[in-house]
């Protein structure tokens, strides 16, 4: 949810901004602007819309400047119109901002009272009429950033710069992610809300910690503290690059990510899996396993997912006891938490606002906290005990693909290390499973060759106004998958549903213009799942089957049409039957012409609550 970009640099700003703010459009958003200062005045651009419009806009009236700053906007306080649109502005500072400011109302009240006049809609203008104030009454910019910082109440992420100072650009951090950077020697500076968009410019990187604000000038950057005292942060050299971020060949990104996934699953399973000795190892953590009491999922939105089959596995083959909860409703219900438990928190980008506010309250609760992130030094990964990285490489479409296979073979390696520290599986049964594991990577290839078959099933699809996916077991949750990802870019309505709970409700949606999608490998669960396909067909459904050839040799006689997948152990069977949902959706939403990369209303970290 929206970007920032910020750059002290040797030469003219404006077009690195603009670029910058190219890279953070997997975020989400839907307007954008850059602010600058030349001579000591500053100025700004902005446009709705996508970046090209402020691309235009900066190209009819070009900005001047060494210093600058830029934003990519996700509307949350006032509709995506250019005067909500950061920066926002007063004569004497220019400001963007992430997140939401809770108490917003009330500094705008004081401030009106004082005189200030408001021109937009948005909690951010509230910030910067009162910096401005500060400035107003004397404060050095240093004093008012940090006397404002105090003011706010909710999560944020600033980034700064002032009337009269052409080297100054100051950056604040309280809930949500702010990194700045470092030039090599030539006197620029940078700051972005995350690593990737200062991927080209530096790898030398600091990550700001909670209340921390940073100023900084040519070549130096001072940190301070939430108690406003000089502080040390560490600079990390990030693996980001921003070579990693093309699109290459493909005609969007979702579909390079489809695609990469037999190769990111390989890197991924190279940090957990030896085979050598048919093991899993995962890196020392500290925590027993064997004495973990109950285990705790917490994710959102496809995550989310993941943490159900994860809740499969762990209880069918660890022999444990486990709890799964979408983190926006979690810590709500105020759930006990035994002693001994450990909480696993799963974020794609580590920066997931709900997914945060569960682990601090799980920590509170005492629990062993692990989480599985794809973005290093993230806020989730720096505040858990432990982590394990996804290694699933730059995810740039909205909706997560790579990620969401990268997560479940991590969760799979977990499963094997927490079921061989229970004594739940021999070394024969850990051996057998880990080699299924270390299949699924050639095994996901040939899933990829049903593309062209899979784009024509798409015709037949893209007229539907609603569309139901069914299955049971670890399939079940690939169906909710599934049916999101429809939804996600396609705008189609789609529901995902246990294939048994079919007879309580959802049949009576069945006619002969709603698709049935059902999820079924041919496992222990398949003759179950097969009654429900023939209680689908009874009623006029036309069902697209994916299973193996076993299952289709059964009853794919019965159905419209059925993608027949490879033959392989259940254990990963979720793996491999998220790509054709995936590719079904992707093909759906490109004949219906939405944004497939950035679908509307859409935003690829959600930083706030």
């Amino acid at each position: 949810m929206c970007g920032i970009i910020g750059i002290i640099g040797s030469s003219p700003v404006a077009s690195r901004l603009i670029d910058g703010l190219k890279r953070l459009e997997y975020r989400g958003y839907d307007s954008a602007g850059i602010a600058t200062v030349h001579q000591g005045v500053m100025d700004r651009r902005r446009a709705r819309g996508k970046l090209v419009n402020l691309q235009k806009t900066v190209e009819q009236q070009p900005l001047e400047g060494l210093v600058g700053i830029g934003h990519t906007r996700w509307a949350t306080h006032g509709a995506p119109t250019e005067s909500n649109a950061h920066p926002h502005m007063t004569d004497k500072v220019a400001l963007v901002h992430n997140g939401i400011i809770e108490n917003y109302r009330d500094l705008k009240q004081e401030l009106i009272a004082k005189g200030a006049v408001f021109t937009s809609d948005t909690d951010t203008e509230a910030v910067v009429r009162l910096l401005s104030d500060y400035l107003d009454q004397g404060y050095s910019p240093q004093k008012a950033m940090m006397a404002t910082v105090h003011r706010l109440e909710g999560a944020f992420s600033l980034a700064v710069i002032f009337a009269g100072e052409n080297q100054l650009m100051m950056g604040a951090r309280r809930g949500s992610p702010l990194v700045f950077g470092y030039g090599n020697g030539d006197g620029e500076m940078y700051l972005g809300s995350d690593a990737l968009a200062l991927a080209p410019l530096t790898r030398r990187i600091c990550y700001l910690q909670e209340g921390d604000v940073v100023v900084l000038e040519r070549e130096h950057a001072q940190v301070f503290g939430a108690d406003d005292k000089p502080i040390v942060r560490p600079i990390v050299e990030t693996a980001v690059s921003g070579a990693l971020i093309g699109k290459g060949d493909f005609r969007h990104f979702m579909l390079k990510e489809i695609y990469e996934q037999p190769s990111v699953m390989g890197d991924t399973l190279a940090s957990y899996y030896n085979p050598a000795r048919q093991s899993v190892m995962l890196p020392n953590l500290p925590f027993d396993l064997a004495k973990v009491t109950k285990v705790t999922l917490i994710a959102c939105g496809t995550s989310f997912y993941a943490c159900m089959v994860a809740k499969y596995w762990l209880e069918t083959i660890a022999r444990i006891s486990v709890e799964i909860d979408v983190a926006s409703e979690f810590r709500y219900r105020e759930a006990p938490l035994p002693e001994g438990g450990l909480a696993i928190f799963i974020s794609q980008s580590g920066e997931t606002a709900d997914t945060l506010a569960a682990l601090r309250y799980c920590k509170e609760q005492r629990q062993h906290l692990l989480a599985i992130t794809n973005v290093p030094e993230s806020s989730i990964e720096r505040e858990s005990h432990a982590v394990l990285q996804i290694h699933a490489g730059p995810e740039i479409g909205v909706a997560s693909t790579k990620a969401f296979t990268c997560q479940l073979t991590v969760l799979a390696c977990f499963t094997l290390a927490m079921a061989k520290a229970r004594g739940a599986i021999d070394a024969r049964r850990e051996s057998e499973l880990a080699m299924h594991l270390a299949e699924a990577p050639s095994r996901m290839a040939e899933v990829l060759n049903h593309d062209a078959r899979i784009k024509d099933l798409a015709h037949h699809v893209m007229e539907a106004r609603d569309v139901l996916y069914l299955g049971r077991g670890t399939a079940y949750p690939i169906a909710l998958e599934g049916a999101l990802k429809l939804k996600e870019i396609s705008y189609i309505h789609a529901e995902g549903y246990a294939a048994g709970e079919m007879k309580h409700g959802p049949i009576s949606l069945i006619d002969e213009n709603v698709p049935i999608v059902i999820v079924a490998p041919s496992d222990s669960l398949f003759e179950k799942t097969t009654s429900n396909l023939q209680e689908v067909v009874a009623r006029g459904g036309k069902v697209i089957l994916l299973s193996d050839a076993t299952g289709i040799a059964h009853i794919g006689d019965q159905v419209q049409t059925a993608i027949e997948l490879p033959k392989i152990d259940p254990f990963v069977a979720p793996i491999l039957y998220a790509i054709p949902v995936q590719l079904l959706a992707y093909h759906v939403a490109v004949l219906k012409g939405t944004d497939v990369d950035q679908p509307r209303n859409l935003a690829k970290s959600v930083t706030v609550e």
